[in-house]
């Protein structure tokens, strides 16, 4: 009986050890609560292709506001979001005034977004957007997402990432969501423009063969 009585005392203390032990090791019982930092773009998953975008009305370095319902004659539309100082959007930035300059006058706009912070990120403010566009010759809107909205609504997470859009029946129409081609570092070797044949396929009135791509590029700075 005393025996008994000693191995139950013992595997009592055995059971009472191996659960210490667990939740020491981190592991999270059920009575446990995980409270997680919020983050946007983990908050709302954006569009998607066949999704009808929304518009907006944002200040733009020739502080004037900008618009969808501006461009009364577009097709549709070259939304990128970008920023002044992401290496990445640098890049891209002689690509994108070249997109402007080629599909304006077909009817595809490019209307540029910089989505940051100006707090986290001080060089995105708008007084240094005004200086980065007049260098770099922007041809198109560049407009700051003050109040950080818009970006969360379309779904971007990246510096640049291109959303073209497609006017059906008063509906802005997303058709593509992604890079804008396949080679960020060197723009002589770029193999595949993922943008240019998205639009040149709704020109002529084709399906996009890739309506979808990765979109490569430094993460939007929130507060």
């Amino acid at each position: 009986m005393l025996r008994n009585l000693v191995l139950v005392v013992c595997c009592s203390l055995a059971l009472f050890a191996c659960k210490k032990e667990v939740k020491d090791a981190g592991v999270i019982t059920p009575t446990e609560e995980v409270i997680e930092p919020v983050n946007d773009f983990k908050e709302v998953m954006g569009y998607k292709i066949g999704d009808a975008a929304t518009d907006f009305s944002l200040l733009g370095t020739d502080n004037k506001k900008h618009s969808l319902a501006d461009f009364k004659e577009a097709k549709g539309f070259i939304v990128i979001f970008t920023c002044n100082h992401c290496p990445y959007a640098k890049a891209y930035e002689k690509r994108i005034v070249a997109l402007d300059n080629k599909y304006k006058e077909l009817g595809y706009p490019v209307i540029a977004i910089n989505p940051n912070d100006p707090v986290v990120q001080p060089e995105d403010g708008l007084e240094l957007m005004k200086v980065r566009a007049k260098e770099q010759g922007f041809t198109f809107p560049y407009v700051l997402d003050e109040r950080q909205k818009i970006y969360p609504q379309y779904g971007a997470t990246k510096t640049p990432h291109v959303f073209v859009l497609q006017k059906e029946g008063g509906k802005h129409i997303v058709k593509y969501i992604g890079a804008i081609d396949d080679n960020y570092e060197d723009e002589t070797q770029v193999s595949d423009k993922y943008v240019e044949k998205a639009v040149d396929a709704l020109l002529e009135g084709r399906a996009i063969e890739q309506p979808e791509t990765v979109a490569i590029g430094c993460s939007i700075k929130v507060k």
